[in-house]
């Protein structure tokens, strides 16, 4: 009993203080990854922990399943609206960009290692995904918001290209351990059976659970149990099957988070959480795993493998793979750079060790020792290469009190509360502005000094109050706009970033022209701006997109679909 004590005591005082490492050291900009496996190293057997752990199936085991969590998770908070901008370059990148990843990387291995070929595409495999969760988890602390399509397609990304890498992984350790007399034949049905399955039972799990749980009446705590437990069946049934099962999980997860469904806020916070702690329990276990002093002999070929991967592998494989979707260079250098190596390839790892391979322990150390660097150099530099390249836009959402109204047919509203800040537009603004609230938001109750005011009498919001409002969480944004003072630096100020003038997508550009003295061809006269942006684009348009028209340059300040609704204009400074 005095042992069992002991576990628990060790194992929460872990995870405690791993938590509160994490929040200190995202405000100097460290990645959360690099905090949790530095830590592991820490409490492990050559650190001051002392902890002696080398049970390699466990670990795969755990790893799995924390995996299929976050990806579950990040399905969920995969908006369809991201789809429109970032769905197919990302996808490309999954695919494509992983097979380029792998094929650079692994060739090098050959040549610089001294390994067997299929060797060496194995170790090119095993680190060809990305994690930029761990670099939105960087970004959203430090309060930074990208340009929704690089922001989508890293997001699309890192979920979508698991499944390709963890495919290669194991159809190359098939071919390790069976002598095949065709490769590509293996590896063409291995990749239509593993991904046609995880398609099938993603798509068609997702859809059957979201039925289930919106027809089945049970207390409000179980709702986000039956969620994660279906999740994790329909990747245990793909898996079993030969199916992707990580494919599967995502999949449904995207399904689940795009449609009505009962107790969605509630569901959405547990998962969060869920994940949360599966990343912290998966990095710590992992550099647990991991015995230092076996690092240094293999570091300087690691740095060098690593080096390729980061310089040349994955900015080539961006560069390709975003040809024909005319990517500006800026968001394609950021892409490439943030190619952030993380928990996969350090799983995927493990699975030469099983399989009992003659070079599992030196790919295992090669792979840790290239997620080290990869975290070090690209992940401590990601948010000033962001700001650098100019693809910060202002922030369009906000931390608000939100409750879930669990109501019939699963409509979507909310109740929403602000505590008024004394520079919120609502108070500062014209008085035209207490009521120029969305059409779907109902004001419910105002606090003011602990009072509740008489909703019967006209109520002038003031600072300091307390307000709630019951609205649809398409206009929640909008709220955000009029009862919340955002801290802004000048550069992210409306007017800095947008321009003086906000002007309507469907006016003329030969009216913008002639008041400002502009030429342009004749044809091109009859062009409305949204027209003109989506034309010279040759792309999804979306927030923060410019467009130089002689002296001044046009900034694209909402979207509707793929139609400009707004457009800024950034006059020359002298015109200012």
């Amino acid at each position: 009993m005095e042992l069992t004590n002991h576990i628990i005591l060790l194992g929460a005082s872990v995870v405690f203080v791993s938590v509160l490492a994490s929040v200190v050291t995202a405000r100097v900009g460290a990645p959360l990854l690099l905090v949790f496996l530095v830590m592991g190293m820490l409490f492990g057997e050559e650190g001051p922990g002392g902890i002696a752990f080398d049970d390699v199936q466990l670990a795969h085991l755990l790893g799995n399943l924390a995996l299929a969590v976050i990806l579950f998770d990040g399905g969920m908070a995969t908006c369809y609206k991201d789809f429109r901008v970032g769905l197919r370059p990302a996808l490309g990148l999954a695919t494509l960009g992983v097979l380029i990843t792998t094929a650079i990387t692994g060739l090098f291995a050959v040549w610089w290692l001294k390994l067997g070929w299929l060797e060496g595409l194995l170790l090119g495999a095993i680190v060809g995904s990305t994690d930029a969760a761990a670099v939105f988890s960087l970004l959203r602390s430090n309060g930074i918001e990208l340009k929704q399509r690089v922001g989508a397609t890293l997001e699309i990304e890192s979920g979508s290209n698991d499944p390709m890498a963890i495919f290669l992984t194991t159809a190359l350790i098939n071919l390790l351990l069976n002598d095949q007399s065709n490769p590509g034949l293996v590896l063409l049905t291995e990749f239509g059976r593993q991904m046609g399955l995880g398609t099938l039972f993603g798509l068609a799990g997702g859809l059957v659970l979201v039925w289930i749980v919106n027809r089945l009446r049970m207390p409000s705590g179980l709702y986000p149990l039956a969620i994660m437990s279906g999740g994790l069946c329909l990747f245990g049934i793909s898996a079993t099957l030969s199916g992707s099962g990580f494919l599967a999980i995502y999949l449904a997860g995207i399904l689940i988070g795009n449609r009505p469904l009962e107790a969605r806020l509630e569901i959405k916070r547990f998962h969060d959480g869920l994940a949360r702690l599966a990343q912290i329990g998966m990095f710590l276990m992992l550099g647990l795993l991991v015995v230092p002093s076996d690092l240094l002999p293999v570091a300087p070929a690691a740095l060098l493998f690593a080096l390729v991967l980061i310089l040349v592998a994955r900015p080539l494989a961006v560069w390709l793979c975003l040809l024909p979707f005319r990517f500006p260079w800026r968001e394609q250098v950021f892409i490439g750079w943030v190619g952030l190596r993380g928990a996969v390839p350090i799983i995927l790892a493990l699975f030469p060790l099983l399989a009992g391979l003659p070079q599992a322990k030196t790919i295992f150390n090669i792979v840790f020792f290239v997620v080290l660097v990869s975290l070090l150099i690209q992940g401590w530099t990601v948010i000033a290469l962001a700001r650098r390249l100019d693809l910060e836009v202002p922030p369009r959402t906000h931390l608000v009190q939100r409750v879930e109204l669990d109501i019939p047919g699963q409509q979507e509203l909310e109740l929403v509360g602000y505590r008024v800040a004394a520079n919120a537009p609502i108070v500062v603004e014209t008085p035209a502005a207490q009521t120029r609230l969305p059409s779907s938001a109902r004001l419910v109750a105002v606090l003011r000094d602990g009072q509740l005011l008489d909703p019967c009498d006209p109520v002038r919001v003031r600072a300091g109050d307390h307000v709630y409002l019951l609205a649809d969480p398409g206009d929640l944004a909008e709220l955000d706009r009029l009862f919340v003072a955002v801290p802004e630096t000048e550069r992210l100020s409306e007017r800095a970033f947008f321009g003086e003038f906000v002007l309507d997508g469907s006016a003329r550009l030969s009216d913008l022209c002639a008041f400002y003295g502009l030429k342009v061809a004749r044809e091109e006269g009859s062009l409305t701006l949204d027209a003109l942006i989506r034309r010279e684009l040759n792309a999804h348009p979306v927030i923060g997109d410019r467009l130089p028209i002689g002296a001044v340059e046009l900034v694209v300040c909402a979207v509707d679909e793929d139609r400009v609704t707004q457009v800024g204009l950034k006059l020359p400074r002298t015109a200012r």
